[in-house]
């Protein structure tokens, strides 16, 4: 069992979560993580209790939540556990090693949640829907396989959809009111972030999209 007290973080809350992360069974450094059977990924995961949700709906699915912070993963992990889930997992990593962490083309669904929309212009690089980390998810999708963002930001949305049309995705599903439309209940699941805003008036946007194949 690992000791909070090995962690070197002044807040002492903090390290009694590092500690709970690391005496997970459920929970993965991305140094020890080995390409496991993966059909969903949530990327920027946080808490990971949107992911806890469908694996529980889905037990036929294998799903990885995935965020860099181990303090919110933890927390998913936990719940995962007590609602006796086996069909999940918690790996911290960073969003650019995500190609490191999948078989190519073998992922069915990856989702991004609620990510850093990065509003200056100088960080577009850092977005999650930039054109360099959408070369990374078109690798880890099977030919089928579907892209999902969930977004609270319209600009973030916009930025997102010209990139996504830009390097030839299609556009499957589209919504810039998710919880009024009547899409899937599956992707109406509140994320920890979503549930702390919903009461303040905004709108949840949705795309789904797959990539277009060469022939």
């Amino acid at each position: 069992m690992i000791d909070p007290n090995d962690f070197v973080i002044t807040r002492k809350r903090k390290k009694y979560k590092f500690a709970k992360f690391s005496n997970s069974p459920l929970c993965f450094e991305f140094d020890d993580w080995n390409k496991q059977v993966t059909d969903v990924i949530e990327l920027g995961a946080g808490t990971g209790l949107f992911s806890v949700e469908l694996a529980q709906r889905h037990p036929d699915k294998q799903f990885v939540a995935v965020d860099v912070k181990a303090d919110r993963l933890q927390k998913g992990a936990y719940e995962a556990a007590a609602r006796k889930l086996t069909n999940i997992r918690f790996l911290r990593a960073r969003a650019d090693q995500i190609d490191e962490c999948f078989k190519e083309k073998s992922v069915e669904t990856i989702w991004l949640t609620f990510a850093d929309p990065f509003p200056k212009s100088r960080s577009s690089g850092r977005r999650m829907t930039h054109p360099n980390f959408l070369k990374k998810y078109q690798q880890l999708l099977h030919p089928k396989g579907s892209f999902i963002v969930k977004h609270d930001s319209l600009d973030f949305f916009n930025w997102s959809l010209e990139r996504l049309v830009q390097e030839k995705w299609h556009i499957i599903e589209l919504t810039f009111d998710l919880h009024e439309s009547d899409y899937s209940n599956d992707y109406k699941i509140m994320t920890t972030y979503e549930l702390r805003w919903s009461g303040e008036g905004k709108s949840t946007k949705l795309v789904r999209a797959t990539h277009e194949q060469s022939d």
